[in-house]
């Protein structure tokens, strides 16, 4: 076998070196295009989560312009008992006035001044905090297994000490004094 010349070296040399420039130049057409794709999906990206708030916007001023529409104070509270109520939203702890409002489409001011003329309850949080007062009285009596502290918890209203504080005002006793009066008559 002959070796190869040194011309033969420095052809092939170059041959390599214009493959690697032109694998360069393919590379780099190729980073372009990918950071092109990049900013287009970036963009799309953008886009859709835009139309999706607008869309969230949309829907929401439709259901805030039905619920204008509701002049009647009873139909609004009505569909607050349906709402909250049937849903059971009292009982998450961070449901309060300002979620009812923007659940049914009206103003804060429009739901508390609905709650002064409409309802037993002066504000749409002491409605709530009922509520939950009153699921905490139903566990109570239908869950006697179950802890104080679980169902603080599982009522909406956090902790044991919040409990026993408005079970006492709503009823004159204690959680563990109903749950003891509520055994004692079985």
């Amino acid at each position: 076998m002959a070796e190869p010349t040194i011309r033969q070296l420095q052809e092939e040399n170059a041959a390599l070196r214009e493959e690697v420039q032109a694998l360069k130049d393919e590379l780099i057409r190729l980073i372009g295009r990918n950071l092109d794709l990049s900013e287009r999906l970036e963009s799309d990206t953008e886009l859709r989560r835009r139309t999706e708030v607008a869309r969230q916007l949309l829907d929401g001023n439709i259901e805030r312009q039905r619920n204008a529409d509701l002049q009647d104070d009873s139909q609004l509270m009505a569909l607050i008992e349906l709402r909250v109520e049937a849903n059971r939203l009292h009982l998450k702890p961070d449901f309060n006035s300002t979620e009812l409002a923007r659940l049914l489409g009206v103003s804060h001011e429009r739901l508390v001044r609905l709650f002064r003329h409409q309802s037993i309850y002066r504000t749409p949080d002491a409605y709530i905090d009922n509520l939950r007062v009153l699921a905490a009285l139903r566990m109570l009596r239908e869950k006697p297994q179950w802890s104080i502290a679980a169902i603080a918890e599982e009522s909406g209203i956090g902790n044991v000490r919040t409990l026993q504080r408005r079970v006492q005002d709503a009823i004159g006793m204690t959680p563990v004094e109903y749950r003891n009066m509520l055994t004692r008559d079985l």
